[in-house]
């Protein structure tokens, strides 16, 4: 199977190309500024013939720069433009992949409290959700050409990247707790299940449209705090209060960090995917132990 993986030099995409590697598929990786025989750059489009499946998991992460005008501009554009381009070159492919696979995030359904959030629910109104829904509706543009999935991720956990070494580091310190009140949901997934999503998704052709890619228990900011605590013998005492993450971060305090997303897996439970780490401790305890 040749999967081609848009932004694939990141935390997620060097972690799935690493997966399909090791079980002897080969991976293009589409880059900004490839490097290597496996590297391609975004105007080489002739990388999609044949390909069996693309990953696109390009955008400028949202956590690069404190958030104003210019740079939530660049957190859109630099999603659906790369989704766009992707589009453009399945149409023109001499033979088209089977499937795209494109990244989306649970910031799609917005600040819900504790409510139960599936597949099935509307999206939110404020900035990431409006980024996630013109996203989605740029990938949507190849359904009529291929099988499209819509990849809405929750928090990837792994020591190696993403935000769980940064949540980790003022525990290390014996400085960690719960950010703000502590009551809003964060949904999560262990690094690993979500490469074993992602790739079942690829062999499932009866999956289509958006996939919530999150563990069937999600947790709140306290119940994450407790179970890092845990994991890194380490106290969960010193709460960072919302004020004070409001005045570092601005509005990416709200939408990143304080308000939150109860999200289910509801159709990869329905259709028979078997998490490895349903819950937070054994989940952290793996990554930590």
């Amino acid at each position: 199977m040749k999967v081609v993986i848009a932004g694939g030099t990141g935390f997620l995409g060097t972690a799935l190309a690493t997966s399909l590697r090791g079980d002897g598929h080969p991976v293009t990786i589409v880059s900004r500024r490839p490097r290597g025989p496996d590297q391609v750059s975004w105007t080489d489009r002739s990388a999609l013939d044949g390909a069996d499946a693309v990953v696109n998991l390009a955008g400028t992460p949202l956590d690069s720069g404190r958030w104003n005008d210019s740079r939530k501009a660049e957190i859109l554009q630099s999603r659906v433009h790369a989704t766009e381009t992707l589009v453009k070159a399945i149409s023109e492919a001499s033979r088209r992949p089977s499937v795209l696979l494109n990244q989306s995030a649970v910031g799609f359904y917005g600040a819900h409290g504790s409510e139960a959030l599936t597949e099935e629910s509307a999206p939110g109104s404020d900035f990431l959700a409006s980024v996630c829904v013109a996203w989605e509706a740029a990938a949507k543009k190849a359904a009529s050409m291929t099988r499209v999935v819509v990849l809405r991720t929750g928090l990837p956990l792994d020591s190696s990247g993403g935000a769980l070494p940064r949540l980790a580091l003022p525990f290390r310190f014996f400085a960690g707790g719960r950010l703000g009140s502590g009551e809003q949901y964060w949904s999560w997934i262990h690094i690993h299940d979500w490469i074993r999503m992602v790739r079942w998704a690829i062999d499932k052709p009866d999956i289509n449209g958006p996939l919530n890619v999150t563990a069937p228990a999600p947790a709140t900011n306290r119940e994450l705090a407790g179970a890092l605590g845990r994991a890194l013998h380490r106290p969960a005492f010193a709460p960072a209060p919302a004020f004070a993450l409001r005045l570092l971060l601005g509005e990416m305090a709200d939408a990143l960090i304080l308000g939150g997303q109860r999200v289910l897996p509801a159709k990869a439970t329905r259709d028979g995917f078997q998490f490895r780490f349903s819950d937070l401790d054994s989940a952290l305890q793996q990554i930590y132990r």
